[in-house]
């Protein structure tokens, strides 16, 4: 492009896009063609002249999506926009309602969804819109009674996605970690907890979030894991956890004992199905939605913008 089309090119920018002028209502001003006009304009685009930025809270970032699906390898991305948030919880509800909006408009409809739990999913149920299914039916993938005088969410969120959705949920009567082996043993060879958990593992899709390994932990929060537990798992290299099973960068278990105490679906299980849905944001969480991607623990990512980016430039 030589200078003379280049500043045509703003101009015609200018016009289009502040002024609202039509392409031929340009032509005319210029005395150029409306063809003319219409390449300058895509010139103006792929020079980078132009920035077209959407402000709507519920607008996705479609170049970084398609970035992410090419070199991260994920079957598909969706990533909202941080514009105008103006707090943690703010981007937290925001990143929630695309996960609620990607799973209303999935085609087609899993029969059977298997859901973790936590803050993340709870408030996904929240945004889910009644009817979002018909039929759909719910499975909880990990263990999630809450072991002091806080009411878990586990329930809460698998039967509200599930009424949504005009079907039924089954829950996982256990807590998520257990003190002895041999509880936890005891637990999943119960007919009623096998079979919950052989339903979840047989599930069309998988919608997870994953936790830090810090003291924001909804473990400690749930009683079932002291900071002090928190910080030695951190010692041994973990990053956070998914469905209560704490890993490092490369998404590797950093304490077996602790993992062999977990109820519910392991990593493998995971991995066992072709749709794995993550609704992963927040600064906090950057080192965690790296080990989920790396190791392949979803195929779809649900994330905000500066996650995607940390993620790319990883």
């Amino acid at each position: 492009m030589d200078e003379t089309d280049e500043l045509l090119s703003i101009r015609a920018a200018e016009l289009y896009y502040e002024e609202n002028k039509t392409q031929d209502e340009i032509g005319q001003a210029l005395r150029l063609t409306r063809w003319k006009v219409g390449r300058l304009l895509a010139q103006a685009k792929q020079r980078g002249f132009i920035r077209i930025e959407i402000l709507h809270p519920r607008a996705r970032r479609l170049p970084i999506e398609r970035r992410l699906r090419e070199e991260r390898g994920l079957d598909d991305a969706i990533v909202v926009s941080a514009a105008g948030v103006a707090s943690a919880e703010e981007l937290q509800a925001r990143t929630a309602q695309a996960a609620a909006d990607y799973l209303t408009a999935l085609r087609p409809v899993p029969r059977t969804l298997g859901v973790s739990w936590g803050r993340t999913l709870f408030e996904i149920s929240q945004h889910l819109r009644t009817g979002w299914a018909t039929g759909a039916n719910v499975v909880q993938i990990n263990g999630g009674v809450s072991l002091n005088r806080r009411a878990g969410t586990a329930a809460a969120t698998a039967v509200a996605i599930a009424q949504k959705g005009g079907g039924s949920a089954t829950l996982l009567p256990s807590p998520a970690i257990l003190e002895h082996l041999a509880t936890k043993e005891a637990i999943e060879a119960d007919r009623v907890v096998a079979g919950v958990i052989d339903l979840a593992r047989s599930a069309d899709a998988f919608l997870f979030s994953a936790g830090p390994a810090d003291h924001t932990s909804i473990h400690i929060e749930s009683g079932y894991l002291t900071e002090s537990d928190v910080d030695l798992l951190v010692q041994k290299g973990a990053v956070g956890d998914v469905v209560g099973r704490y890993i490092d960068s490369d998404g590797n278990i950093v304490d077996a004992a602790l993992d062999a105490r977990t109820v519910g679906l392991t990593l493998d299980d995971l991995r066992g199905t072709r749709l794995r849905i993550a609704v992963i944001a927040g600064r906090s969480k950057h080192p965690v939605a790296d080990a989920v991607v790396r190791s392949g623990l979803c195929s779809v990512l649900v994330t905000d913008e500066a996650t995607a980016l940390d993620l790319l430039d990883g």
